[in-house]
């Protein structure tokens, strides 16, 4: 299997299965000298671990990390940062039904197809529970980021027809409320919502926000490797997200240049800003200095407990209910796995352009 590597400089690599002994991730490129303990991590992965609310699955992970390389005395050492989560609550038994069906709205067929076999337990490398290694990679980016002023912080935007409102914007309630909405009133309506989801066997999606603050102008490679680019295939990488949005997103394909253009002008401290955004902080590939905003439009779980259509593998039709231990909504969890993964990029990006101005190189390196 290749495609198991994010990034060009600083590198996320990940492995292991949902139903396996472990999972985990090596981070290599990562800067030396950064004060980094498993606790760093950890306070990321204790958002995203299961069984935390009736939102989420019942399975129970501690999801403990333990850095196996890289780190010495305290301090990243320049050397490929490994990290291990093992699994203690696998249930395989609960998908012994699945051995030889095609679960719909899952990667089964398409595994299948491609390889001619497959993990079923879980989805095995499909299986969300990769993302517990994203979040290893990107919290020691996260980490590093806030010591340059960068923030990357994301919420639950909308959960269903479930939406969040400015004026009620509270960045705390983000790691308080079991939805990660940022609005409590919003929190509460969605979790009705969940309700009446769960007690008619089904499911919902959502939508995350993502806000970078504190880029530098200047992000970001003007061609393949455009800012926005490199997000979106950070955000489209996590198994759930069906569409990523920047800025005024699919509204800018209804507006007009005169309503969509953001004026530039000059700060009192005499810095070039821009008087809107709707660019969402990126233009031309580049970012512009502004803020940036991003969202990721997750679909619904696919795995729901109603009798459902499908086909095994002899191409036989068959009648499937699923079984086991689901989140009824996926976004909540995933939140900081969006978060992480567009502190990799971001990470990724800046210690790239270290090398675009050779006057910046000289300066550097000169005696």
């Amino acid at each position: 299997m290749s495609g198991s590597e994010f990034g060009k400089i600083l590198k996320l690599t990940t492995w292991g299965e949902s139903h396996g002994p472990a999972l985990g991730a090596v981070l290599d490129g990562f800067p030396a000298g950064m004060d980094l303990c498993e606790e760093d991590i950890q306070k990321y992965l204790d958002r995203r671990k299961p069984g935390q609310s009736f939102v989420t699955t019942s399975r129970k992970e501690a999801d403990r990390v333990r850095i196996l390389s890289g780190v010495f005395e305290g301090k990243t050492t320049g050397t490929p940062i490994s990290f291990l989560i093992e699994n203690t609550a696998q249930r395989s038994g609960d998908y012994g039904n699945l051995k030889d069906c095609f679960r719909p709205g899952h990667a089964d067929y398409g595994f299948y197809a491609k390889y001619g076999i497959r993990d079923y337990r879980g989805g095995g490398r499909s299986s969300g529970r990769e993302t517990a290694a994203r979040v290893c990679g990107g919290a020691a980016a996260a980490k590093l980021l806030s010591f340059m002023g960068v923030g990357v912080m994301a919420y639950t935007r909308s959960i269903g027809p479930v939406e969040i409102e400015e004026k009620n914007f509270d960045r705390s309630l983000i790691l308080k409320t079991p939805t990660a909405m940022p609005d409590a009133e919003a929190n509460e309506k969605a979790l009705e919502y969940m309700k009446r989801c769960m007690e008619e066997k089904d499911s919902s999606g959502g939508v995350i926000e993502v806000r970078i603050t504190g880029l530098p102008a200047g992000i970001g490679e003007p061609v393949f490797d455009k800012l926005d680019a490199r997000l979106s295939q950070a955000l489209m990488s996590i198994g759930a997200v069906k569409a990523v949005e920047i800025g005024d997103g699919i509204l800018a394909g209804r507006a007009r240049g005169s309503g969509n253009n953001d004026p530039f002008a000059v700060s009192e401290d005499g810095t070039v800003i821009k008087k809107t955004n709707h660019a969402g902080g990126i233009l031309g590939g580049i970012s512009d200095g502004s803020g940036i905003l991003l969202r990721a439009h997750v679909k619904p779980t696919p795995s729901i407990f109603r009798e459902q259509d499908t086909v095994d593998v002899s191409g036989r039709e068959r009648k499937l209910t699923i079984s086991g231990r689901h989140d009824p909504v996926i976004v909540p969890r995933a939140v900081v796995v969006a978060e992480c993964m567009c502190a990799l990029t971001i990470l990724d990006l800046m210690l790239e352009n270290m090398t675009a101005r050779a006057d910046r190189v000289i300066d550097f390196y000169k005696k």
